[in-house]
């Protein structure tokens, strides 16, 4: 019989030890370097949106221009120092000349597999960082007001400034943790620019039930960010549960953003960013010049990407999907029921 989740998606306890060892004893070099650095340079870019929605894609994007420093795989071993793991980096991968550590295997510049990445210097979540700085909720992936006045702001801002002085580059991340806390990071950050990227509800139900088969087995546990709703939603048939997540997590960064000024956001259609990325690319230099930041050269990347939009299951199935999510806007309608943003 199959154990789910598949062990590739398991946490080892064994390295989990290990990594809050290591960082335990860098806390304390980190804190000296955060000495030398207030804020970061740059505006940093961090992703939001739902759930499989193209946001990794977007991120591998980003990451494979050469023109944004990024949180990678090696650098997240460091959630609690990473400039030390952005030096790490540089020296066992970037600067091994001599090719004495680099015998590994490059994989596809942009596969990934749950959102994760294959890879040293592949770009990764990052979640252990964030949660370094916010406390969420037991039940819900959202940080309570009273939790957010303890958010050391000042921290936050040293330690990104040292990675970013570390790769010498603006930073990209995910921040798609914090969905509901958009207006806090907001006014956190001097210079930031939330990038949402949006992707066709329906599409989106379909991979997260993929992905809730994939990894437990069953379309019936959860997968991904829990909104606040979580605590109702949870009681629904999955199909319906699926459409609350998503219709309410969009939900809530629309709303969240629209307290934003239009200067540092940008919305990215998934759709429209794999037709034609070198128009977001455009979009995307002109947002980051107009905070100070040139992104220099033409753009060189892929002319486009090959969408996922495509209905996998029975047509009688795929109407479910789209029934479930109308089911979910009428009664947030009714109920009046919103998403909270801190």
């Amino acid at each position: 019989m199959s154990t789910f989740p598949p062990a590739e998606f398991r946490k080892n306890p064994i390295l989990e030890q290990r990594l809050a060892e290591l960082n335990g004893l860098l806390s304390m070099c980190q804190e000296m370097v955060n000495q030398e650095y207030a804020k970061p340079r740059f505006p940093i870019l961090l992703i939001m949106g739902v759930p499989r929605s193209g946001t990794t894609l977007f991120f591998q994007w980003l990451a494979a221009s050469g023109h944004w420093g990024y949180p990678s795989n090696t650098v997240s071993r460091f959630y609690g120092a990473p400039y030390i793991g952005a030096r790490v980096q540089q020296i066992l991968f970037e600067h091994d000349y001599m090719h004495e550590i680099t015998a590994y295997q490059q994989t596809a510049a942009y596969t990934s597999s749950q959102g994760k990445t294959q890879g040293p210097t592949a770009p990764h979540e990052f979640w252990y960082f964030w949660r370094r700085f916010f406390t969420f909720s037991e039940d819900a992936n959202v940080v309570s007001p009273e939790a957010l006045q303890k958010v050391d702001v000042a921290r936050l801002n040293a330690e990104l400034a040292t990675l970013e002085a570390a790769l010498d580059k603006p930073l990209a991340m995910k921040a798609m943790l914090l969905n509901w806390n958009i207006p806090f990071l907001d006014a956190a950050f001097e210079k930031v620019l939330f990038v949402h990227v949006k992707r066709e509800p329906v599409y989106v139900m379909q991979s997260i039930i993929e992905k809730r088969r994939e990894s437990f087995g069953s379309e019936d546990r959860w997968y991904g960010f829990k909104p606040p709703e979580y605590h109702w939603l949870k009681e629904l048939d999955p199909i319906t549960r699926v459409a609350g997540q998503v219709y309410f997590t969009q939900k809530a960064v629309d709303n969240g953003l629209s307290q934003v000024d239009e200067s540092r956001k940008m919305i990215v259609g998934y759709e429209q960013f794999c037709q034609t990325p070198a128009v977001v690319w455009e979009l995307l230099h002109s947002k980051m010049a107009a905070q100070g930041c040139s992104i220099e050269g033409q753009y060189a990347g892929p002319d486009s990407f090959a969408t996922t939009n495509s209905a996998r299951v029975s047509p009688a199935r795929w109407n479910d999907f789209q029934k479930a999510f109308g089911t979910i806007q009428t009664m947030d309608g009714q109920k009046g029921i919103s998403s909270s943003a801190g």
